[in-house]
């Protein structure tokens, strides 16, 4: 099985130049602590005997001297190590060897529960996406036998047991199981599938066997590609980030320079101690450290990329999590999106002394050979086998409807202009939605209407869309414009637009984007598929139940695993609380070293103060950072 590379990441990565290797197993972590300890044993000795407190920096100090020597090589100069080596080897210049010893063991304790932190932080992020299947299980010569997924073909079947991952993405052939989908959606409740569903890879079977036909190689599977996109969500940056990591690279050199002027113009120019003001300086450098800043705010966006993805929210960068935090204007599609995308009979009215009964059934001969989801619907609410040996003369006329005759009687089925072809006299209908005409041997019988279902959640999405201080909610949509507008109004749209076409939708949005401010954000969620070029101008583009298509996966910058549209809301209380977290961590970083450095300048600061303001402050807002995940996992 392949490892999962979620971690962000490091120090030296994000361009600080603080060498820490904060990859941790538990070998390196107990040979840290035994050198630790031993160190520190040696140093108590110190106090009896001088010499102890040479042996005791060498002990804890040969591993931060290395690192520094092969960094200056690797042109690498201005870190962590080097800031530490540079100070401590002056402090032992200065004829200060408890003071040295000491900065190298309080920085080697707080470097490996920083370090710990931050390993910590990392495992539990990846564990949140911890669904990459290790095996698949084929029939291979009459026995079951385990095999990479990499080797299944399209077309293979495997065999799944109850407690396993599915592997691969695939159609259920036999058997009948509950699925846990957590991993990809964050919902608890298991989706029962027999024969004839779709399964994805990552779900876990609770129960039931299950032979599977697979309908993708692993390297298309939605495990695969949701894998890739949490692993690549680091490499896109929010602007706070890029800032940071240009901000350590000027800030370090500036700082070493400010540390020689404090250690070298007093003396020479105005008389002072050598030894005091060397000392000043050493301790300036020890402080001036931007670690805290450099692995706390990348780690605090990761955390809100996998808080997010905890729920079945997958954010593919930083930036757009970052950018959810000034959303003023969203824009919906509808079918699929605030709509069920599933149609239903939400009306039957009879006429001419047909029955409603009459009526559904006289339709649902009509569209006994239809596959058109107007059609299927009809025939789901008739829920009856159809005696097609009775039909005959099927055919569909394009752009009004259906004829077929049923036992020599002619029946038709289609919008008012069919009727008004056929010269049939009929009533029209006030009601909301695609209105189905049905006549049957040259009488008008009725009408049936067909509508999409508004999904469970839309009215709270907008509603809590609009409570986070969202100024515009838009509906586009191709559907018919009465549709659209009782739609929008049941809902408390702002806007909303009918009978679009695609290219339509992009100039609609072009036109919402020169009526936002200059510092908000446009988002469009849509299904993915037909909305691309809609998806692909956006701010943000958010592909909405998404679960399973490739399409959306590609072209969105959010994917929401669910058909929920409140996940929408989810996902912005994510963003705004890593932003809160991620400015604390700035505020905190900052204050303290500047606090620090004031008064290591003026002296007042020792080493051990200094120590503090390094790997003390940078513990600290790692610790904080983690907090985000925790906050994605309670919504």
């Amino acid at each position: 099985m392949q490892t999962m590379n979620t971690a962000p990441k490091t120090t030296e990565e994000h361009g600080c130049g603080c060498g820490h290797d904060h990859h941790h197993d538990g070998t390196q972590s107990k040979a840290e602590a035994v050198q630790i300890i031993m160190g520190m044993i040696i140093y108590g000795g110190g106090f009896i005997l001088s010499q102890f407190f040479f042996l005791s920096y060498i002990i804890l100090g040969a591993k931060v001297l290395l690192r520094a020597f092969k960094n200056i090589i690797r042109g690498q100069v201005f870190d962590e190590n080097f800031l530490m080596a540079i100070a401590t080897l002056g402090a032992l210049v200065i004829n200060k060897p408890a003071e040295a010893a000491a900065v190298m063991l309080f920085y080697r304790v707080g470097e490996y529960f920083q370090s710990l932190a931050l390993s910590n932080s990392k495992k539990s992020i990846a564990k949140l996406m911890d669904i990459r299947p290790d095996y698949a299980n084929m029939e291979i010569h009459g026995e079951l036998t385990k095999v990479d997924p990499n080797k299944v073909a399209i077309g293979d079947i495997i065999i799944v047991k109850p407690g396993e991952k599915i592997p691969l993405d695939g159609i259920v052939e036999e058997g009948y199981a509950s699925l846990d989908t957590k991993a990809l959606t964050g919902e608890s409740l298991p989706r029962e599938i027999g024969p004839g569903d779709e399964v994805l890879s990552g779900c876990i079977n609770q129960n039931g066997l299950l032979k599977v036909e697979v309908t993708k190689t692993f390297g298309e599977s939605t495990v695969a590609k949701i894998i890739d996109l949490v692993e690549n969500a680091g490499s896109k940056k929010a602007p706070i980030e890029q800032f940071i990591t240009k901000f350590a690279r000027h800030y370090t050199p500036v700082v070493v320079a400010l540390a020689m002027l404090i250690a070298f113009i007093p003396p020479l120019f105005f008389g002072g101690i050598w030894a005091e003001w060397i000392h000043r300086g050493l301790v300036f450098l020890v402080i001036s450290c931007p670690c805290a800043l450099v692995i706390s705010i990348p780690l605090g966006f990761f955390g809100g990329i996998g808080g997010a993805s905890k729920k079945g929210i997958l954010v593919k960068g930083g930036n757009y999590l970052d950018a959810l935090n000034n959303l003023e204007i969203v824009v919906f599609d509808k079918t699929g999106t605030l709509t069920k995308g599933v149609f239903s009979v939400k009306d039957i009215q009879a006429a001419n002394g047909f029955t409603k009964d009459d009526l559904l059934e006289i339709a649902a001969f009509a569209e006994a050979f239809s596959n058109h989801p107007i059609g299927q619907s009809i025939l789901k609410a008739y829920n009856r086998e159809i005696p097609k040996y009775d039909l005959s003369d099927y055919e569909e006329i394009g752009g009004h409807g259906i004829s077929v005759r049923h036992k020599g009687l002619e029946i038709l089925a289609g919008n008012h202009k069919l009727m008004e072809l056929k010269g049939i006299s009929y009533i029209e209908s006030s009601e909301t939605g695609t209105k189905v005409y049905i006549a049957k041997g040259g009488v008008f019988a009725g009408c049936i209407t067909i509508a999409d279902e508004l999904k469970e959640g839309s009215k709270k999405a907008i509603s809590a869309l609009k409570s986070k201080g969202i100024k515009r909610a838009v509906m586009l949509s191709g559907d018919n414009a009465q549709i659209v507008s009782s739609i929008a109004g049941e809902l408390a749209l702002d806007e909303a637009y009918g009978e679009l076409l695609p290219h339509q939708k992009v100039e609609l949005v072009e036109k919402l984007f020169d009526e936002k401010s200059s510092k908000g954000k446009l988002a469009f969620v849509g299904d993915g598929i037909n909305d691309a070029p809609v998806l692909a101008r956006a701010d943000i583009g958010i592909a909405m139940g998404a679960l399973g298509s490739d399409a959306a996966i590609e072209a969105a910058d959010i994917v929401l695993m669910t058909d929920q549209p409140e996940k929408l809301a989810e996902a912005v209380d994510i963003a705004a609380f890593t932003k809160r977290i991620v400015w604390q961590n700035i505020v905190i970083s900052l204050g303290v070293k500047g606090v620090f450095l004031v008064l290591g300048a003026f002296g007042v600061a020792s080493m051990w103060e200094a120590v503090f303001a390094d790997v003390g402050v940078a513990l600290i807002a790692i610790l904080n950072a983690s907090r985000v995940i925790r906050f994605g996992g309670r919504l």
